[in-house]
């Protein structure tokens, strides 16, 4: 602990550059491996939510049946996915790599993120945090799998069959496809990460139960704009993606309450 107190900025810069050099090193490996799999990585995940047997859709057209109405029964989707530039594949597939790494690298990117800040921690802190790289990984996980396999497919399935006209005909571009599925999964993914966050910000004094409670009707508009953002515009939807938000938040307040807590018996 001594020497870390002694350590200068610009130490710090050093070292933090270092943790930022091996965290991208594992996103490039990832990354080119993802690159090297493009069969599985479009065929099977990019373009998966395209087609009628996906997961998602049988389970969504029971769920909405069982409510009174089919609007995610309609899985014949007459759309198609077109490049409109030359270099329109290329970029599509660099990109699509290097976000699929990230997903695939978060824990060890973490890692590098928890091995430059836990010299400024206590030791009963770094014993009481020893779970924080598993728990937040499994959260992003969780999060871009929420993404995935709920989000994506309710965008897909109200833009995909949505017209003005009959004489519009649906050709999307091939990066505002893209787009989407990359939007929709790490949106999801860092969303899940706000117990996570609270669990700092109430480490640090930012944040206690009760200024979470007492804000927690302006957390569910925000909840609400988010939800209305990332998905298609209809009440089902939003109300199928702001669920888990809600109970995010819910469980952030009681992390905020156990560590506050621990912090008074200390």
């Amino acid at each position: 602990m001594v020497q870390e107190k002694e350590m200068s900025f610009l130490d710090h810069l050093e070292e933090l550059r270092w943790h930022v050099i091996k965290a991208s090193a594992a996103i490039i490996v990832a990354s080119t491996i993802a690159f090297l799999a493009k069969g599985f990585l479009f065929d099977v995940l990019i373009f998966g939510p395209t087609k009628a047997d996906f997961f998602t859709y049988e389970l969504l057209c029971n769920a909405s049946r069982l409510m009174g109405f089919e609007s995610f029964c309609n899985t014949n989707f007459d759309f198609e996915v077109q490049s409109r530039t030359m270099a329109g594949q290329f970029s599509a597939h660099i990109w699509t790599s290097i976000t699929f790494g990230f997903i695939i690298a978060f824990p060890y990117v973490i890692y590098q993120f928890w091995k430059f800040i836990s010299p400024g921690l206590h030791y009963k802190e770094k014993n009481s945090s020893r779970g924080f790289i598993f728990i937040s990984s499994i959260l992003f996980f969780i999060g871009v799998l929420f993404g995935y396999y709920i989000v994506c497919p309710l965008s897909i399935n109200f833009l995909g069959t949505y017209s003005v006209a009959d004489v519009v005909h649906n050709d999307f571009d091939l990066n505002s496809y893209i787009g989407l599925i990359r939007a929709s999964t790490l949106a999801s993914g860092l969303i899940f990460e706000l117990p996570i966050i609270i669990y700092f910000l109430t480490k640090i004094g930012l944040v206690t139960p009760e200024f979470l409670k007492k804000n927690r009707k302006y957390a569910l508009v925000i909840v609400l704009i988010f939800a209305a953002i990332i998905t298609p515009p209809d009440v089902a939807s939003q109300v199928i993606v702001a669920i888990p938000v809600i109970v995010l938040y819910q469980v952030s307040i009681l992390i905020s309450k156990i560590v506050l807590r621990n912090q008074k018996r200390k």
